[in-house]
């Protein structure tokens, strides 16, 4: 599917990977494995040709979803493995929810009928004119936070930019900041505290997202509240960044994690260990699931990114963002289905 506004050179699509269940009933679910740009091919070879295969004959629910993890473990704990794996599991979520008559968010249990969202773009390279207008749009639509890109070549060009947003948001809006991965550990150090002056409410993913020692060195030497997970793969993971007093804002992104059921164990992680949970990207499928928390979670809503904005759907989830904030969902499943 391309995108309304390439987020980069190297990212002008994104590849969908659609899954489609069928149990000896007759039933159907549906679900997707995604990923921009890079890997749709293999992610697609992996179902095909090794998760397919393990999955047939086996009870149409999702908790054959352990099982299956560990069959295609010897590809990789995570990754390509886990962003497969995530689309026959959100089919398995769907498919329960639509034997049940509900949505999958009732099928859980459902604790909100909204949250807050937040203004995201992939914008470090508009002109800052460009990202001037975006933060001025975000506010028109009533965002009380927003997260924009940093990681400029010479640190005062950053430093202009987010001086520029701040101007725009105004002392109460939330100013949210990424990096992606774009930084080592001395260059955030000296980063991190200048960004700060302008009121940051997190730095999202300064270091490669490898490099669990690195955050536990920078959370040390900062006290901007860190955040990654977009590029965390499993429980295990996020176990280690957390136990290492590494993150203190968890952002596991549903389909690299493998899908709904080991969504809902991170969640149970970051409960457990105190530490603030922000789905990463796809508000459409996030929404549904973060209703679901007992905590008020944030739903990042990337600009002219949704589903629904790029026309790749059969027919409207029913998940809205206005004035803010995200509402609705579908009536029955996940109600995703890719034309």
């Amino acid at each position: 599917m391309p995108l309304t506004r390439p987020w980069g050179p190297e990212v002008t699509d994104i590849r969908v990977v659609a899954v489609r269940v069928r149990d000896a009933d007759g039933g159907e679910g549906h679900g997707f494995s995604w990923t921009p740009s890079i890997g749709g091919a293999a992610v697609a070879a992996l179902l095909e040709e090794d998760l397919i295969p393990a999955a047939v004959g086996r009870p149409a629910e999702p908790g054959i979803w352990h099982d299956l993890w560990r069959h295609v473990h010897e590809a990789g704990g995570g990754g390509v493995t886990t962003i497969a794996l995530a689309g026959l599991d959100l089919a398995l979520w769907d498919l329960r929810a639509r034997r049940a008559g509900t949505s999958v968010t009732d099928l859980i249990g459902r604790r909100h009928d909204r949250l807050p969202a937040y203004g995201s773009g992939v914008n470090l390279h508009y002109p800052l004119e460009e990202l001037v207008a975006q933060a001025e749009r975000w506010v028109a639509a009533g965002f009380q936070a927003i997260k924009v890109k940093v990681g400029k070549p010479d640190l005062a060009e950053d430093l202009d930019r987010i001086a520029a947003v701040r101007d725009v948001l105004g002392p109460d809006r939330r100013l949210l900041v990424d990096a992606n991965q774009r930084w080592d550990l001395d260059t955030a150090t000296r980063a991190i505290p200048a960004l700060a002056e302008h009121r940051i409410g997190w730095i999202e993913e300064p270091l490669r997202a490898d490099d669990l020692a690195g955050y536990r060195e920078l959370a040390r030497r900062i006290d901007v509240p860190i955040a990654a997970g977009e590029n965390i793969h499993t429980v295990h993971r996020f176990r280690d960044f957390l136990d290492a007093g590494a993150l203190q804002v968890a952002q596991p992104n549903i389909v690299r994690v493998g899908g709904i059921t080991p969504f809902l164990a991170i969640a149970d992680l970051a409960r457990e260990r105190g530490i603030e949970l922000a789905p990463h990207l796809l508000p459409e499928l996030s929404s549904q699931l973060a209703y679901t928390l007992p905590e008020t979670t944030w739903i990042e809503d990337v600009e002219d990114a949704a589903f629904g904005a790029l026309g790749a759907l059969v027919e409207p989830t029913g998940v809205t963002v206005a004035d803010g904030w995200v509402t609705g969902g579908p009536p029955l499943g996940l109600g995703i289905r890719f034309r």
